[in-house]
Order: C-alpha cells, then structure tokens, then sequence
C-alpha cells in the first residue's frame, strides 16, 4: 500500500505565468512617459520595449509579445501630443479592449504620504458593478491577467502592502493605489488598526471598444456614449464662434438702430431759413 502512494502521480498545482509588455507609440509627453515608469514600478512582472514607430501596424504587437515571451501586452498610443489611449489585450489570440485615459496623476506629482515596496505584490480589488455587465467581466478578466503579479515573478518580492482598486462610475473605470497600514502612525505602539493611505498613480480609463482578437477582430463591445476629445475640443471651438458670430450680429444691429433713430433734415432750421 505504501509504494503505491509513492509511485502515485501529485497533482501539479498550475502556474502563474503571466508577462505583460508595456510599450508605448511616438509622440508621447512627459505626464504619459512618468505614467509609465509609475506602472512599470508597480508590476514587477512587465517587460517595457522601446516605442513603436508606427500607429497604423497594431498587428505587429502580437508578434513583439510574443518575441519578449510575454501573453499580455498593454500599448499607450499617444496623439496629438495630448490625447492617450490604452490598449490592453491577450496577446495572440485576444481579446483587447481600447481606452480612453484622462486625470492622469503620477506618483511624483501628487506627493500622497502613502509608500510601498519596490516589486511588491499588490491585492486587486473590483467594485461590484464589474459583475454587472458583461463587459465589466470580461475587463475585469482582463485586468486581472496583466495587473495582477504572479508569485513566481523574477522581480517580484513575497509581500503584499498595497491594494490596487478598480471602481466603475458613469461608465468610466477609476484606478485608485492604497498602501495597507497595519498601525495608526500617530500610535506607534497601540492596537494594530488597519488602514489605507493612497500612493499613487491616479487616472480614469473610458473604454472606447473590446475586440475579440489582440488589436483586431470583430467588435465585442462598443460604448455608444463616448464622444472623441477631438469632437470635444471642436464643439467648444463651435461654441467660441458662435460668441463670436452672435456679438458681430448685434453689432450690425444696433448700427441699424442708430440709423433709425436719426431724424431728417428740419426746413425750419437757422441754416436753411438765413441762406
């Protein structure tokens, strides 16, 4: 009985082998480049490449993914030196999903009190409205996959002191960074109390599209309320024109007034009787 439990096969508990490569396109500003270092500082398991020169060959990360060994691959596409998009997708087969990034916030500028170890493992908390919709499953799916540090990491530390937070309103996901403290600092040696002190970086992501292939495919999910920060910018370009056309419009009518209001030439006047 004892050398058959020897000779028995053990189960192998599966691995996390999850890579992320994190490279961004040309044309990025400084606010982009520290987001950047603030996430790569974040997940010890992220590969970064040097940028892509082209924005019209998506189809190439898939193959770079797969030339740095990495199954996950988050893209920061930059244009007109003001707008950023995520894109964050299993390479190769899928599925990726695009966003919108605004309020960026990197560690450096907002001086929060909170820190963490440099390749620690970070808790992943979702907010409840992920299970709500489909597509909130599938990027928490996602999500899960690329921000989440495998144990077996090469850089990565065997200890968990941060929480990372993703939250859903007004259809926009809002990614939070705590630190765990386990003592009031204003009572060093008192009770332990567990709190949350934000580190750092902040930023809100819009998701724009999810396609069912990595950076191609059929459109999964599409969010009719999003509106381009290019229609935005012209809409308030509109809005200043119309001021400006409204006030040049008024003005041609008040001189129309004025004309209006002139009386006619009075016979009986000095200048016409003594002639």
């Amino acid at each position: 009985m004892d050398v058959d439990r020897q000779d028995a096969p053990v189960a192998k508990k599966p691995r996390n082998k999850q890579r992320v490569l994190m490279l961004s396109s040309r044309g990025i500003n400084h606010r982009m480049r520290h987001l950047m270092n603030d996430l790569e500082a974040l997940l010890p398991h992220v590969k970064k490449d040097s940028k892509l020169d082209s924005k019209n060959h998506l189809n190439l990360l898939p193959e770079l993914a797969d030339l740095n060994n990495c199954n996950n691959t988050l893209y920061f596409e930059a244009r007109r030196h003001e707008d950023l998009y995520l894109w964050a997708a299993k390479t190769p087969n899928g599925p990726s999903i695009k966003m919108h990034v605004q309020n960026i916030h990197t560690m450096d500028e907002l001086k929060m009190t909170g820190n963490c170890l440099k390749g620690s493992r970070g808790i992943l908390s979702f907010s409840k409205e992920f299970d709500e919709t489909e597509w909130g499953k599938l990027t928490k799916e996602v999500f899960t996959h690329i921000f989440g540090v495998p144990p077996q990491a090469r850089k990565a530390k065997p200890f968990i002191d941060h929480v990372l937070t993703f939250s859903i309103l007004d259809n926009k996901i809002w990614f939070r960074n705590f630190q765990i403290v386990e003592k009031d600092p204003l009572q060093p040696n008192g009770p332990p109390q567990t709190s949350l002190v934000e580190i750092g970086p902040r930023f809100v992501l819009t998701p724009i599209r999810i396609f069912e292939g990595a950076f191609n495919g059929a459109t999964v999910y599409s969010n009719p309320e999003f509106v381009t920060p290019t229609a935005v910018r012209s809409a308030l370009r509109r809005e200043k024109g119309d001021k400006y056309g409204h006030r040049k419009h008024a003005q041609a009518e008040r001189g129309l007034r004025k004309d209006r209001r002139k009386l006619g030439e009075n016979e009986l006047a000095v200048s016409k009787v003594f002639a």
